[in-house]
């Protein structure tokens, strides 16, 4: 007689994860996640990844974060709930990450490593930590070199990402920007951590797409045709032309797409914002005066 192991289900569901809702969502919507991936320009095994809810499988922590909130937007969901179960998703993953235990029993003699090993090790450790040192004591010790005979120039200027010093206020970065660039030189500053962009030319040609880290600038390619700009935190940019700062693209969190960001097209949008916020200021000056008059 074949005993039968009866498991009482407690009508509970289980909750739905943050990839099951996104993958819920697109299909009510009646997606492929050929769409998705076209819309959100997110590389389609890594919506998989997500759907499939293997964080672990994606570049880096700051990519679940910023791909699941830009899937998220395009649904229609609320970003910032996902984004806030994704945290404890993963939090609970970590815990449930088996710890290594190792196999080394000090008290086993046939476990010892060889004595020429651990002597080996040694010096290499040694050796290590004084190259360690020579490179700090170079790069951190003032006149520990003397003075080179040329000044030396930024031999990353042509690298369109590059990270520099955490950026306190545009108007600093921007003086400083000013004696090296071109007169239409167009960058881009993150001023928050993790903001996710897209740099394309009209044609859709791709100039990069990433999350940029605070203080990481973008040099939009001079020989760029119509350089276009996509991203839902404009607020969290500021722009140079030539070195100088321009008004950002928008001040609030709202998603800006195929936005020209030469420096001509640049330009024009800073007048023309400039000359609303004048016109408006007189406005209100002339609405003040008959009010008191």
């Amino acid at each position: 007689m074949v005993e039968e192991n009866i498991v009482e289900n407690d009508g509970e569901l289980p909750l739905e994860g943050v990839g099951q809702k996104l993958r819920r969502s697109r299909t009510e919507q009646g997606m492929s996640i050929e769409q998705v991936a076209q819309e959100t320009r997110i590389a389609q095994r890594h919506l998989e990844m997500i759907e499939q809810g293997n964080f672990s499988g994606l570049p880096a922590r700051t990519y679940a974060f910023g791909f699941t909130k830009t899937y998220a937007r395009m649904l229609g969901l609320d970003e910032r709930a996902l984004a806030e179960q994704l945290r404890g998703e993963l939090s609970g993953f970590e815990d449930e990450r088996p710890r290594y235990t190792p196999g080394f029993e000090p008290g086993d003699p046939a476990k010892v490593p060889p004595r020429a090993v651990v002597w080996i090790a040694t010096v290499a450790a040694v050796l290590f930590l004084a190259g360690v040192y020579v490179f700090y004591a170079r790069f951190f010790a003032p006149g520990a070199d003397p003075a080179p005979l040329v000044a030396e120039s930024d031999t990353r200027a042509d690298a369109p990402f590059e990270t520099v010093a955490a950026v306190d206020s545009a108007a600093p970065a921007a003086a400083e920007a000013s004696t090296t660039q071109a007169p239409d030189q167009v960058v881009f500053t993150a001023l928050e951590e993790g903001v996710w962009v897209s740099f394309y030319e009209a044609s859709g040609r791709r100039l990069e797409q990433k999350l940029m880290s605070e203080g990481e600038r973008f040099v939009v390619p001079a020989e760029a045709r119509d350089p276009r700009v996509w991203t839902g935190r404009p607020d969290a940019f500021a722009i140079t032309v030539g070195g100088e700062p321009i008004a950002k693209l928008a001040d609030e969190e709202v998603t800006v797409r195929d936005v020209p960001i030469t420096a001509q097209a640049l330009r024009a949008r800073d007048e023309r914002q400039s000359t609303a916020i004048s016109a408006a200021d007189e406005t209100a000056s002339l609405a003040a005066a008959q009010a008191t008059g």
